[in-house]
């Protein structure tokens, strides 16, 4: 946990707390990553483009999933207010809505 109390996947300027105990790593496109809670790792894949998650050790089962399937539905720095219409600041979920019409 940070300073903060909150999992090294939070972002600075993200202020949700943390949900649940650290279970997941969320790793970029150079392999650099970070460890979260579900919320936070979610918020974290999202961002990232691309990224992977994966599970830590003792997390419970499906963990890594349930990350997976919520930052799809996510936007990019969520946090972020503003109109928010270009294709990179839109969810995985929104982008292929879109393509499919």
């Amino acid at each position: 946990m940070s300073g903060d109390g909150r999992c090294p996947a939070a972002h600075p300027q993200d202020p949700t707390p943390c949900v649940g105990p650290v279970v997941v790593t969320v790793l970029d496109a150079v392999n650099e990553g970070a460890d979260g809670c579900e919320h936070h790792g979610a918020r974290l894949l999202a961002s990232l483009e691309p990224g992977w998650v994966y599970a830590l050790p003792d997390a419970p089962h499906g963990a890594a999933i349930r990350v997976f399937k919520a930052a799809d539905g996510i936007r990019p720095f969520c946090w972020i207010d503003g109109p928010r219409t270009a294709p990179s600041q839109l969810s995985r979920a929104e982008n292929r809505a879109r393509h499919n019409r």
